[in-house]
C-alpha cells in the first residue's frame, strides 16, 4: 500500500492536522502542528510491531508519543472513555477492576488483578465498541508506555486491512491472556477462602 492510502483516513480525525507524504517519509521525532511523532527506530525495537511494514510503522509513529509515569499515576480509569491504545516499553503497571453494584449506589470497589509486563498491549478497549476501559492502570513504579491515539488508529485499520488484521490478533492474544490471569487469581482466591473456613 503506497503512503498516499493511509494519508485520507489521518485527516478523519478533527484533532490532527493533515501530513503530507514527505513528512511521514522522516525518520525522527517531529513536532508540527496536532501531531506528535515517535522514533521509526523505537517501534522497531519491538516483537509486537513486527508484522507492521515500513508505511505503517511510520503512520503509527506519527499517531503515537512516549510517556513516562511516575508512582502514583493514573494513566487510565475503568468506565472512562477509551481514547489510546498503549504498549510498555519499561517498568511494570499494575492494574485493577472496579465492581460496582447497582443495589448499592455509592459501593465501588478496586480489585488488583495483576501486572501489564514490558512488550505488553493494554488498553484494549480502545478498538473494540463502546471503546470504555474496563480496568484502572495505576504507576506504582516508574514506567514507560507508548501510547497511541486510538480514533486515529481505528481510521488507519479502515483503509490497510493488514493492519487491521494484525492489530486484531494481537488483541485477540492479549485479552485471552487478561481471562487466564484473572482466573488464576480468581482460583487462587478461592483457595484461600477455602482454606480459612476449613482451619
Amino acid at each position: 500500500m503506497s503512503n498516499n492510502g493511509l494519508m485520507p483516513a489521518l485527516s478523519k480525525n478533527k484533532s490532527r492536522a493533515i501530513i503530507n507524504t514527505r513528512q511521514i517519509e522522516c525518520d525522527r521525532p517531529l513536532r508540527i502542528k496536532g501531531v506528535s511523532m515517535i522514533p521509526v527506530q523505537l517501534l522497531r525495537r519491538f516483537p509486537f510491531f513486527s508484522f507492521m511494514n515500513e508505511t505503517e510503522l511510520k503512520a503509527i509513529a506519527m499517531i503515537a508519543e512516549e510517556l513516562n509515569l511516575e508512582p502514583g499515576e493514573v494513566l487510565v480509569e475503568a468506565n472512562t472513555r477509551a481514547h489510546a491504545l498503549y504498549f510498555l516499553t519499561k517498568g511494570s503497571l499494575p492494574y485493577y477492576m472496579l465492581v460496582t453494584s447497582e443495589h448499592i449506589p455509592d459501593y465501588r470497589q478496586e480489585y488488583f488483578v495483576g501486572y501489564i509486563n514490558p512488550e505488553d498491549i493494554f488498553g484494549i478497549s480502545a478498538l473494540l465498541e463502546p471503546y470504555s476501559y474496563n480496568a484502572t492502570m495505576r504507576a506504582d513504579k516508574p514506567c514507560t508506555v507508548i501510547k497511541i491515539d486510538a480514533p486515529a488508529l481505528r481510521a488507519l485499520c479502515e483503509v490497510d486491512p493488514q493492519l487491521s488484521v494484525g492489530l486484531m490478533k494481537a488483541v485477540a492474544k492479549a485479552a485471552m491472556e487478561r481471562l487466564l490471569m484473572t482466573r488464576v487469581l480468581l482460583v487462587a482466591q478461592m483457595a484461600e477462602v477455602s482454606k480459612k473456613s476449613a482451619g
